[in-house]
């Protein structure tokens, strides 16, 4: 878990939007369109794109390019949020993040632990 120094007040407001904690659901154990996200949270394409912005910002949320049948690009989003933890103390709020490793980073550092 990465040490609390998250800026506690947004990223209580961003957790608190129910439409991201549904990407942040439905982004968990597979990448997601911004369409699919859409239907799933109920509102329209800006609304998802300016959150998957926000979360991307937080680095809690990563894109993938994708390939269609039809020879378009397109990007899919998967969440990199493993767990939040929130410690109330005497001096106000700290947030933990604790975030999964990108598969491409997870090879490189097993990679150089193996030839290193």
């Amino acid at each position: 878990m990465e040490p609390a120094g998250e800026p506690d007040e947004e990223l209580l407001t961003l957790l608190d939007d129910e439409n991201v904690r549904t990407i942040l659901i439905e982004t968990r154990d597979n990448s997601q369109s911004v369409e699919t996200l859409s239907e799933r949270c109920g509102v329209d394409d800006s609304t998802v794109y300016r959150l998957v912005d926000e979360l991307q910002d937080r680095d809690l949320l990563v894109d993938h390019q994708e390939l269609d049948p039809d020879g378009h690009h397109y990007k899919t989003y998967s969440a990199r949020l493993e767990r939040v933890e929130i410690d109330f103390t005497n001096s106000g709020v700290n947030i933990a993040v604790d975030r999964r490793e990108p598969p491409a980073d997870r090879f490189t550092r097993l990679y150089e632990e193996f030839t290193g």
